[in-house]
């Protein structure tokens, strides 16, 4: 399917692997430019020479920390005129209600629903001059079943989704649509960091580990990036502008509802 997309500029954050690079691999392959953010600047650079590579598309690297001020300015420099919009930043940190301090909540909610807020409203009078936009946020499964020890993460993404659900209806008659993905266990980084931490707890190891989350989901696996990466650049393309404001989740079954 052509997404119809070829020659528009995208932003990605937390682009350099995972979630963020499947994303960025997936416009690009639409032929998509690309201004890719991460905060490791070598992992973010190879991540851009492999795209440039593989897609012929030009992409151009910004390192900084996207949930701080100069970092953001940075990236929307490099970008001025962004057509498509992908927020992401990595979760915080697990544990329960009694490990977390203000400081802990006010973090979280910096990264995980101000930054991709503050982006939003950086690039969305563009788009609405130019009437054409996409934005998809990658938030997370726990928005719709909140997963315990990611009690951080619970509360600053859901903050996220009640921002998008008014937003959205209020920029699409202008030809701009927001929607949000929500990523159940993928084979990532994050997904090795907390089967890790699972491995330590019950005296398992990581194979273990993994087949035991595994074996939780429907699909009986872990999800990958590339798929990820599929299902957001058709967010992203000229079929989906009548997509507005919903949270698609791509989490092989885990989420067990009829509605």
């Amino acid at each position: 399917m052509d997404l119809g997309i070829r020659g528009r500029k995208a932003i990605v954050c937390a682009a350099s692997k995972g979630l963020g690079r499947g994303c960025a691999e997936a416009l690009a392959a639409a032929g998509v430019e690309l201004v890719l953010n991460a905060r490791g600047e070598k992992a973010l650079e190879a991540t851009a020479a492999a795209i440039r590579e593989r897609h012929g598309v030009a992409v151009t690297a910004v390192a900084a920390d996207i949930t701080a001020t100069e970092g953001r300015d940075a990236v929307l420099a490099a970008c001025r005129e962004s057509d498509i919009l992908v927020t992401n930043a990595g979760g915080p940190p697990p544990g329960i209600w009694s490990d977390w301090s203000r400081e802990d909540f006010l973090k979280a909610i910096d990264a995980n629903m101000l930054t991709p807020i503050a982006l939003m409203q950086a690039v969305l009078p563009g788009m609405i001059e130019r009437r054409w936009g996409r934005v998809v946020n990658i938030t997370s499964g726990a928005v719709k079943s909140p997963i315990a020890a990611l009690g951080l993460s619970n509360t600053a993404r859901t903050g996220l989704t009640g921002f998008v659900a008014g937003t959205s209806r209020q920029v699409a008659e202008h030809g701009v649509v927001i929607n949000n993905l929500l990523p159940g266990v993928h084979a990532t980084d994050r997904a090795d960091a907390l089967d890790k931490g699972v491995m330590a707890a019950r005296g398992i190891d990581l194979d273990t580990a993994r087949a035991q989350r595994a074996a939780t989901i429907p699909a009986r696996r872990y999800g990958t990036p590339g798929e990820f990466g599929a299902a957001c650049a058709f967010l992203c393309s000229v079929h989906a502008g009548f997509i507005v404001g919903q949270n698609l989740l791509i989490d092989g079954g885990a989420f067990n509802a009829t509605l």
